[in-house]
């Protein structure tokens, strides 16, 4: 199948690992250009030398507003265009009191919702020249309320849908296509150093599918909703979640089975 991404050009922000870094392989892969911003410049080096010679990075803060359109002036700058903006930066920031401060607030709008809009908007000017793509990485927390470690995570990714949706409405005429989508549990370094075995195994049996999935798993759709193959898309959201929002007794079919064999 022709994704229609030969020598087309790929912003993935939060490239260096995860997802954004497995969407910028998968991007390759399918004979694109990636280009990958991360705040750690070592971490963001070492992503670029292992996707190899298609690949270029800048180092870049996505919640400072200065470095986003420096960011995307230099991809312009290095490739003489952009075709696809994913807007990958994200992150849970657990409160270290009973309640959040406002500090807290501020980061955690800050990653994941402010940088959605900088970069959604530093990238039109290029987008638009030959029309292109934005795809939000927003979360299945937009849809199913996980309270305690994604109260605000969970309410900004939301937020991320809905402007997906709006901004879709102001840069339709610009020929740009506006998606997100709804990752479920997945297996990111983040999440690996961040979560207890225990609790990750839980996790993992709290969908369908039983397990948690892997970057690639996520990189895939995200390639395909830039892709001429969903050129008739827009305003529209595509969840990757195992089934984990589809039902409230995941282990329902896993219970009867057992009966069943017995």
């Amino acid at each position: 199948m022709d994704m229609g991404l030969q020598n087309k050009v790929a912003v993935i922000t939060g490239g260096s690992e995860g997802i954004g870094f497995a969407a910028a392989r998968a991007f390759i892969a399918e004979g694109a250009y990636a280009a990958v911003c991360g705040r750690r410049k070592d971490v963001l080096e070492q992503a670029v030398a292992k996707l190899g010679p298609r690949a270029f990075g800048v180092p870049c803060d996505m919640t400072k507003e200065e470095e986003v359109h420096d960011f995307a002036r230099r991809v312009f700058d290095r490739f003489g265009r952009i075709d696809v903006w994913v807007n990958n930066v994200g992150a849970t920031i657990a409160r270290k009191g009973t309640w959040y401060t406002g500090k807290e607030i501020d980061q955690t709008y800050a990653v994941n919702f402010k940088s959605v809009v900088m970069g959604s908007q530093a990238a039109v000017p290029y987008l638009s020249r030959q029309g292109g793509v934005i795809v939000n990485v927003a979360s299945l927390a937009a849809r199913c309320a996980t309270s305690g470690r994604a109260t605000l995570y969970g309410a900004f990714k939301a937020g991320v849908v809905n402007f997906t949706n709006t901004f879709a409405g102001e840069v339709a005429s610009k020929h740009i296509r506006v998606v997100s989508i709804l990752p479920g549990f997945t297996l990111t370094p983040l999440v690996r150093a961040t979560i207890a075995a225990d609790d990750l195994e839980k996790q993992s049996r709290t969908c369908l599918l039983r397990r948690a999935a892997e970057p690639e798993e996520i990189a895939g759709p995200i390639v395909f909703l830039a892709s001429s193959q969903a050129s008739y898309m827009t305003a529209a959201s595509l969840e990757i979640s195992g089934g984990r929002s589809m039902t409230l007794n995941p282990s329902f079919a896993y219970d009867r089975l057992a009966t069943e064999q017995k």
